[in-house]
């Protein structure tokens, strides 16, 4: 009887140990950051120290934005697919990539890497030991067994739950996270100390990877997810405001680098903030959809219909904003008559060549990169975006060409990061809006 009694207690603490681990788990970040506004964190672009040219920046961030774009597209269609289907299949695709890496820190005692930091996609992962498959990294792969603060999460924990692709072995919850380019990251779902700049945050949910396939993902030693859905870093620390600054691609010095503050520390006091609200799309809950309502060139409104940019109820189309792609792409009708209009108000001859891979180029006045360019306003729901010229024109004298930093898509359409260099970009999901102030980021 009193070996029963002993295995009844051992039974219910085993479960109140359970229940209080998963507690832990969502709540032990809130309390650790309410004694903290927040924090910064120095945002690297992917080519930095490359030693690349202006152009050959733009070039190699426009091929990774393109097979972005794909990646992106095929995401909502896929969503919208499956929410179609009646077996109610959860989207198991997602964006995967970025142009900036976030130095982070894991485990005790701590170990640094650079992570790629996606606003397209929420889970947070990075490589672990031991590997079945990983890709090459800069850095030692992570390995749990050296660390004293780390610990899988159950099958039953609610992050578990939210993850679109899970199974359970010995009561351990393992995923499967895949990306538009075929890529993915396997493993299981884990608790860790994670630290950003000087702040040290206990138990944050991550994918610790054994089995992580694609080239995309070299750059860094795994993926930071900034989406709006559970299982990003947003969610996770409760931290309803963020906030990034990027510099601008037209820096020679490409070392400077941008930066990300999460918490009160994102600054939206500014006399001169632009303020739109965040549209949610059911089919992609993660994305961030603005509403664009139209486009000026000069002093000419475009004749874009209004229903170009809308957000449709089977989840396609809209306009997202995101961090990970260089460019801006308009879907097709709209572009074309960006284009026109633009192409007749420039006054230099267009240049056909295509060497650049943009679709709209002119040809410079030698040993020049001062021309005039039509003023561009981007007619958000309650925020007019006038964008500096630097903004979407790139020039190079050498080259003897300046360049319109913009593409045309089909569906969904796409603010890139070239449009918000030089801006500090605030996402508040407590108000659901998103805001602009002219910043120069470099100076932070």
């Amino acid at each position: 009887m009193a070996n029963s009694s002993n295995f009844a207690y051992y039974i219910l603490f085993l479960f109140l140990s359970s229940i209080l681990f998963a507690l832990q788990v969502n709540s032990t970040s809130r309390h650790v950051l309410n004694n903290h506004k927040g924090f910064t964190v120095s945002l690297k672009h992917v080519d930095s120290g490359g030693n690349f040219t202006k152009f050959e920046r733009l070039q190699r961030a426009m091929a990774r934005g393109k097979s972005r774009l794909q990646r992106l597209s095929l995401v909502a269609n896929f969503a919208t697919l499956s929410s179609k289907d009646d077996s109610n299949v959860k989207s198991t695709i997602h964006a995967g990539n970025g142009e900036f890496l976030m130095q982070i820190s894991i485990g005790s005692p701590s170990e640094s890497y650079n992570a790629i930091m996606d606003t397209g996609s929420d889970l947070i992962w990075t490589q672990c030991k031991p590997c079945k498959e990983c890709f090459d990294q800069s850095t030692p792969i992570f390995d749990p067994s050296k660390s004293s603060t780390f610990g899988k999460i159950s099958c039953s924990n609610k992050l578990c739950e939210a993850l679109p692709m899970s199974s359970c072995r010995d009561s351990n919850c393992e995923y499967m996270y895949t990306y538009g380019d075929y890529s993915s990251s396997e493993g299981f779902l884990a608790k860790e100390t994670f630290t950003f700049g000087k702040v040290s945050i206990p138990n944050v949910a991550f994918g610790c990877g054994n089995d992580n396939e694609g080239s995309g993902f070299g750059q860094g030693a795994g993926l930071v997810g900034l989406g709006r859905g559970p299982l990003s870093l947003v969610s996770q620390l409760h931290m309803s405001k963020f906030s990034y600054c990027l510099t601008s691609i037209n820096d020679e010095a490409d070392s400077k680098s941008s930066t990300l503050l999460m918490g009160s520390i994102a600054h939206d006091d500014d006399k001169n903030i632009i303020t739109t609200p965040l549209v949610k799309n059911p089919t992609q809950p993660s994305f961030y959809y603005l509403s664009l309502q139209g486009i000026s060139v000069g002093d000419t409104q475009l004749p874009i219909k209004k229903s170009t940019f809308s957000l449709n109820q089977d989840g396609t189309g809209g306009m997202i904003i995101d961090s990970g792609t260089t460019i801006t792409y308009l879907e097709e009708s709209a572009f074309s008559l960006l284009k026109k209009e633009f192409s007749s108000q420039v006054n230099l001859p267009v240049d056909d060549s295509s060497s650049t891979g943009l679709d709209l180029c002119f040809k410079l006045p030698s040993d020049t990169n001062n021309i005039q360019v039509p003023k561009l306003v981007f007619h958000f729901e309650g925020a007019h975006m006038d964008l500096p010229a630097d903004n979407y024109m790139i020039s190079d004298s050498r080259m003897g060409i300046a360049c319109l930093a913009m593409g045309s898509s089909s569906g969904m359409s796409i603010l890139g990061n070239v449009q918000q260099q030089n801006m500090m970009v605030i996402h508040d999901l407590d108000k659901e809006t998103l805001s602009f102030v002219p910043t120069q980021c470099d100076k932070l």
